[in-house]
């Protein structure tokens, strides 16, 4: 990296590794791939060093004591979604290889690889033998693969689009002239130009769709590029017999002019293609590439050396430039500035940051410079957990999705025997269009839009969901949460906070005399300053709702008791009294405690002079309830609008269960509910005949979450309730909810819409080919034309601006 290259910036260059090799390493990068399946000595260093795999490689357990390891991989030259099944498949078949999910939208793949028995050189070498590139997913990588394919398809559209306009010159005299107005030997040379004109097309921008087809071939699979490659070179074929021998079986017509057309208008619509499924993923990728290639990393002198994210260790203290985004989970040193952390809570509205504040990885620093201490690094980090979640979002075909990509195969071969008994048929009404027939059929049914709606808009969602804070897990969860009709919520940490606030004081009078004439204000200042000594969640949550004491003498002969409270000696005017704060029971007050179901803390005197065996007078009670999410109430009362069935499941006692149920305005609500209780509940909905969708949060809550038809988690939940949900809002808003829905319902109505145009268009194009109707060149315009329409239909869903809550 040059030196003069400022902190900020990125590093896009791969960086090479210092162990693989003993000399320079060479990483693999796209422009390198030339058809050769094996990699060189230092490409197949650089993939396969432990260094260089950690900005593409997580590594998790085995379950058995040892690792596995996780790699993305970029994939090239997929010009179809149905090109992830032969992909896969090469995967699958590298020994040490046990999962591989590839996606066509994406261009994407993720493999899970055992590090004993394989590679990830190995794994690469696997999907070049098969006729595609593949190169570790890393920001450098994707842009220089996105650039390499970018430039080759405008060079192949140039050289199509370039050689078309001057075939179409020189066959106009043909279609406006009279019959006789041009002589033979004209008319040969004006088709003797046109053949020289489409060689170049032929090999170099129609290149493509016969690799495809023989790679297929290879692999004995029937590509959808075979019907292409065969309309290409059957017109290429026919109309070079007919210009060099006029008078032969093809006759004297050439189709020339249709050739170029088709392979011009074919290429423009799959560059349009390429770029609008590069805009379906840019909101997953740009989650994906937050971390910074190089930071600015401060030596004990306070001197700056540019080093790898990689580098990082724990401890290590880094300037962050505004502008750029924290590589590693760490707490502020020196600075004041604003973050913008809409990637893990999905507010848009930057956050105020100063000293000792801790700061996440993945959030940009957009005020001014700041200094941080690293405290995780890696798979500790928040944001690295986001990206596991985004990684399969990326890769993951949904059932229908691969239900499609199945019935790829037979439609295509269908498509060869229609175009063989086309052409048999019209040998017999017109030879002379037989073939020409047979061709326009090849080419108008290929199953291209049948294979990019449903992806490209599953993709485009997932994108624009996890721009706004709300991750899915499972793109087969969208689908379901269309039918969804009842919503099930757990009640503690789910539309509460995982905090309590103090709801009422209650003061009462002691039975007996102990200190005469002691205000409330006074009680609460002790009340305060025994609960600063305690750690229990009430004490702590009573602190806080207390203002400062004013009463300033300090508590002696301090006894904290485990489950019952905390008890102090103190001297208040002339009284010296020993005080308590904790239970009821232990406070003296187990009947008053026992009638209260909102959790709560007693005050309690003694007059120090007493015996022994006097009673404890009870003075004051602080009851406490959950803090609902502001938002909760709006949100509950958007899903019940839009026609959902609200429950309410709890552990807890039942009048503040049904207090929370009032306020939500939830009428099933059910209190003292174990984890099987929630289980119970879910199974008897669904044994109606019920789609439901649980909303939970904590560990209690992975059994019931792993039941439903689709589980949603919170941002705040425990890790088991997250592995275990389709959707994770990480705001954490209840508010969100209902846009997880409404976004649910338009992405599966685009994906209909896609489908339902796919199936018409086959359904009117193929009679019209099949009865001559159809000349190829307009069948390659339609068959362009549907594929570049359901993309385009889809990345409505990234243009589409649902209002949330708190983001304007």
């Amino acid at each position: 990296m040059p030196a003069t290259t400022p902190p900020s910036a990125r590093v896009d260059a791969p960086l090479t590794p210092s162990s693989a090799a003993s000399g320079p390493v060479t990483p693999v990068v796209p422009g390198q791939f030339s058809g050769d399946p094996a990699l060189t000595a230092t490409q197949a260093a650089a993939v396969d060093d432990r260094a260089q795999q950690q900005a593409f490689t997580q590594w998790i357990d085995d379950g058995q004591g040892g690792e596995l390891g996780q790699s993305r991989l970029l994939i090239g030259g997929m010009y179809c979604a149905a090109c992830a099944g032969q992909i896969e498949e090469a995967l699958l078949k590298v020994d040490g290889v046990s999962r591989a999910e590839v996606s066509g939208a994406a261009q994407r793949a993720v493999v899970v690889w055992d590090p004993r028995r394989t590679r990830v050189s190995a794994m690469i070498e696997a999907v070049r033998s098969i006729g595609y590139g593949a190169f570790p997913d890393t920001g450098a990588q994707a842009v220089a693969l996105a650039t390499k394919e970018s430039r080759q398809s405008l060079w192949r559209l140039f050289v199509a689009s370039f050689c078309m306009m001057q075939v179409m010159m020189y066959a106009t005299p043909t279609y406006v002239a009279a019959p006789g107005d041009i002589t033979p030997d004209m008319l040969g040379l004006l088709s003797w130009a046109s053949w020289v004109l489409s060689i170049p097309v032929i090999i170099f921008a129609a290149g493509p769709f016969f690799r495809g087809a023989w790679n297929g071939l290879r692999e004995r699979r029937v590509s959808m590029d075979l019907p292409i490659a065969l309309g290409i070179a059957v017109t290429f074929v026919a109309s070079s017999v007919a210009t060099f021998d006029p008078a032969g079986p093809f006759g004297s017509e050439v189709y020339f002019d249709s050739l170029t057309m088709f392979v011009s208008f074919l290429f423009a619509a799959r560059t349009l293609e390429a770029r609008a499924r590069q805009r379906a993923a840019q909101s997953l990728d740009a989650v994906m590439r937050r971390l910074p290639d190089a930071v600015e990393r401060l030596d004990a002198a306070d001197r700056g050396e540019l080093v790898p994210s990689s580098a990082l260790a724990v401890g290590d203290r880094v300037r962050v430039h505004a502008g750029q985004a924290f590589a590693a989970d760490g707490r502020l040193l020196e600075g004041r500035t604003q973050v913008d952390e809409a990637m893990l809570t999905g507010e848009s509205r930057p956050v105020d940051r100063a000293v000792g504040d801790e700061v996440s990885a993945g959030c940009l620093n957009l005020g001014a410079p700041v200094v941080m201490e690293v405290l995780q690094l890696g798979v500790q980090t928040r944001y690295q957990r986001i990206v596991s979640l985004v990684e399969r979002a990326l890769t993951e075909r949904p059932a229908f999705i691969l239900a499609t990509d199945r019935l790829a195969g037979p439609f295509l071969i269908a498509v060869l025997v229609l175009a063989a008994l086309a052409w048999g048929a019209w040998m017999f009404i017109d030879p002379s269009r037989a073939l020409w027939v047979a061709v326009a059929v090849l080419v108008v049914t290929c199953p291209c839009a049948l294979s990019l709606g449903a992806p490209v808009a599953l993709l485009a969602t997932a994108g624009e969901l996890a721009r706004r804070g709300i991750v899915v897990q499972r793109l087969d969860a969208l689908e379901v949460l269309t039918r969804v009709g009842d919503v099930v919520f757990d009640k503690t940490g789910t539309v509460t906070e995982d905090r309590l606030a103090l709801a009422a004081t209650v003061e009462m009078q002691p039975t007996a005399p102990v200190c005469a004439g002691l205000p409330a204000g006074l009680l609460r200042d002790v009340a305060r300053q025994l609960a600063e000594r305690s750690s229990h969640p009430l004490s702590r949550a009573l602190v806080q709702a207390l203002p400062p004491a004013d009463w300033s003498a300090e508590p002696t002969d301090l006894l904290e008791q485990a489950g019952q409270g905390v008890q102090a000696s103190v001297r208040i005017a002339a009284c010296s009294l020993e005080v308590r704060l904790g239970s009821g029971a232990w406070c003296g007050a187990a009947e008053a405690a026992a009638a209260v179901q909102r959790p709560q803390v007693w005050l309690a005197l003694r007059d120090r002079q007493a015996d022994a065996a006097s009673l404890w007078q009870p003075v004051l009670r602080f009851e406490f309830d959950e803090v609902l999410r502001a938002d909760a109430v709006s949100g509950t009362a958007r899903l019940a609008a839009d026609g959902l069935a609200l429950h309410l499941l709890s552990g807890d006692q039942p009048g503040s269960v049904a207090a929370m149920a009032a306020r939500l305005g939830i009428a099933d609500a059910r209190s003292r509910c174990t984890p099987q209780d929630k289980l119970e509940a879910v199974e008897a909905l669904q044994r109606q005949g019920r789609v439901v969708a649980m909303v939970g949060d904590g560990i209690n809550d992975a059994p019931v979450l792993a039941r439903a038809d689709v589980s949603i988690a919170m941002g705040t939940a425990a890790a088991l309730a997250q592995a275990r949900a389709d959707v994770i809002v990480l705001s954490d808003r209840i508010e969100d909810l209902p846009v997880v829905f409404t976004t649910a319902r338009r992405t599966l109505a685009v994906v209909r819409q896609n489908l339902r145009w796919a199936l018409i268009y086959n359904a009117v194009s193929v009679p019209l080919a099949l009865a001559g109707w159809m000349p190829p060149w307009l069948a390659g315009v339609g068959m362009a034309a549907s594929s570049l329409l359901v993309v385009v239909n889809a990345l409505r869903l990234t243009t589409w601006r649902l209002r949330l809550p708190g983001k304007g």
